[in-house]
């Protein structure tokens, strides 16, 4: 497992590899966002929780093609399917890579992009931990839409089409964190529901894409 983990990072460090693509997303979003609603800091620090993560989302969607793809193209895939790893492990081993490479430097750009929106002083906590735990959550989600389209050419929409709907509960819960911890509400019941939303994904859905992987390997 810890070969498969190390060979897909170094294959999205390479030229191409999508390295970097969701964090520069991520850059230009946050940055173009004050030149289009105005520079007014009272404006920009209300919106800013929420803009955060949906361009936190957007950028997750960047690069969930490349998940399964490349190995589906090279044959790769076909071999892991036959080898003795299991392929839920492969499935999760997949998904933990797409969150090293895309949603942990997310994570920790948060807090510069924040000042870039002004968001206060205490949403910096609230946004980095909601990150921290919503964006495991879409690389999981993300994963299964991959091994649904996997083999479609220029599947690239449908998979955010697929992949969109089941995103909005972790938008929800991990904007409402980010939101109260702004404002400086109390903000454990929304992160203790995103915190659930987090669990189950990673507890489930590594075996629904190593079901839909079999059927679309067959």
């Amino acid at each position: 497992m810890s070969a498969l983990l190390i060979r897909d990072l170094r294959l999205a460090m390479r030229a191409g590899g999508g390295f970097g693509l969701g964090l520069s997303f991520f850059l230009i979003v946050v940055v173009l966002i004050p030149f289009g609603v105005g520079p007014e800091t009272a404006l920009l620090s209300k919106i800013a929780p929420g803009v955060l993560w949906v361009a936190a989302l957007l950028a997750c969607l960047l690069s969930l093609d490349r998940i399964f793809a490349l190995d589906f193209e090279d044959g790769s895939l076909d071999l892991l399917a036959t080898s003795p790893l299991p392929l839920e492990g492969v499935a999760a081993v997949k998904a933990l890579a797409h969150w090293l490479t895309t949603g942990l430097p997310l994570v920790l750009a948060a807090p510069v992009l924040g000042l870039l929106m002004s968001l206060p002083m205490a949403g910096f906590g609230p946004i980095v931990l909601s990150l921290l735990l919503g964006t495991p959550a879409l690389s999981v989600i993300g994963a299964f839409g991959a091994a649904l389209t996997v083999g479609i050419k220029r599947g690239g929409l449908l998979l955010s089409l697929l992949v969109l709907p089941l995103y909005v509960p972790t938008l929800i819960f991990g904007a409402e964190v980010a939101r109260r911890g702004a404002e400086g509400q109390d903000y454990m019941t929304p992160l203790l529901m995103l915190a659930g939303i987090s669990a189950a994904a990673l507890a489930l859905l590594p075996f629904a894409s190593a079901a839909v992987l079999r059927v679309n390997l067959r």
